[in-house]
């Protein structure tokens, strides 16, 4: 039995939630599903069931599965907070990306990839530039700022391409390789980022 509204009649007896503990579950749910079945076994449906509430208010909040995947994607990746003080740029930058790949290998990466895939097929062309909000870029500023106040030899006119190194090549091996060990981390970040970051 459903209600006129299309929702199973069940839901009717449930609590109801609302607000941000509603989206909270919801969110759950996702990370649930990308975990268990994977982006793509992952269904508005599904997300809804084991959420406990109806698909209508899935949709309500967010109107796709790429939707649900990119606020999943970016609940779940968190910056960590860098080594404690005295540190340097160099430990900031691995404590940063080894936290950041380590996430990748769970229920985030999975969204990543998903996000990645559908945004890029004819569906969603034209997306990826949208949905990718600029954290990456933001923590490295975060991070190099906290090194000119140690007085550490950073470039003062670091063009804002460069800010998207990092974050981008991390990524790049992770879509690549489906995972970033800990050599290729430290190689990116000496081989790569503090020569170009670095002031002669």
């Amino acid at each position: 039995m459903t209600t006129a509204d299309g929702e199973p009649e069940s839901f009717r007896n449930r609590p109801r939630r609302r607000g941000a503990a509603l989206e909270e579950a919801i969110i759950d749910a996702v990370t649930a599903e990308l975990a268990e079945v994977g982006y793509a076994g992952m269904t508005m449906e599904s997300v809804a069931r084991r959420a406990g509430t109806g698909k209508v208010s899935v949709y309500r909040r967010w109107p796709t599965r790429l939707a649900l995947a990119i606020e999943a994607a970016y609940r779940l990746i968190e910056l960590p907070e860098p080594p404690p003080e005295p540190s340097t740029l160099r430990a900031d930058l691995v404590a940063w990306l080894t936290a950041i790949a380590q996430q990748m290998a769970g229920p985030a990466g999975e969204a990543f990839r998903g996000i990645v895939a559908e945004s890029l097929s004819q569906t969603g062309h034209g997306r990826l530039a949208d949905v990718t909000r600029g954290t990456g870029s933001g923590q490295f500023r975060q991070l190099l700022d906290r090194a000119r106040r140690r007085g550490e030899p950073v470039r003062d006119d670091l063009p804002a391409l460069l800010e998207q190194v990092p974050s981008s090549l991390l990524q790049h091996r992770f879509l690549v390789h489906h995972e970033v060990d800990q050599d290729y981390i430290e190689q990116l970040i000496d081989d790569v980022v503090m020569p170009l970051i670095t002031r002669h």
